[in-house]
């Protein structure tokens, strides 16, 4: 495949991965996973191991709204980047509507044929005025 190929497959992955997180598709999701992957997601704590993601998706009414905004790619023959702002909406069923914009580093890598998340970054920066506060009110 050319570059141009393995980006477009990269961002079909993406996009599958996302709408799975959406549509709280547990197995969906983790069929998208290097077996050791490595991820930094907004929840505590600092490196994820085995968390319940089907108990998380619990916690919300309906799908979870995922918007990808300036996703860029870099792809070569078995290993690929993508960064992008993600935009994270919907309703708790304790009644919170979170609407947060995020940044997200993703990277993959070819097994057998397939692309792989082996690693996952997302991060919101934070205030540096002494709060620490996280700057979830950011917005592109």
């Amino acid at each position: 495949m050319t570059t141009h190929d393995e980006k477009i497959t990269v961002a079909a992955v993406i996009e599958d991965w996302s709408k799975a997180i959406s549509n709280k598709n547990a197995a969906q999701v983790l069929a998208h996973l290097a077996d050791d992957v490595v991820q930094f997601t907004l929840a505590p704590p600092l490196r994820q191991g085995d968390e319940d993601l089907q108990g998380w998706f619990d916690t919300w009414e309906g799908s979870i709204g995922i918007e990808t905004r300036d996703m860029a790619i870099t792809a070569g023959d078995d290993v690929a980047f993508a960064t992008s702002l993600v935009r994270m909406t919907g309703q708790k069923t304790d009644g919170e509507k979170p609407d947060v914009w995020f940044r997200q580093t993703i990277g993959l890598i070819k097994q057998n044929g397939t692309w792989k998340i082996s690693h996952e970054h997302a991060s919101v920066p934070f205030y540096m005025d002494g709060s620490f506060k996280a700057a979830v009110d950011l917005k592109p």
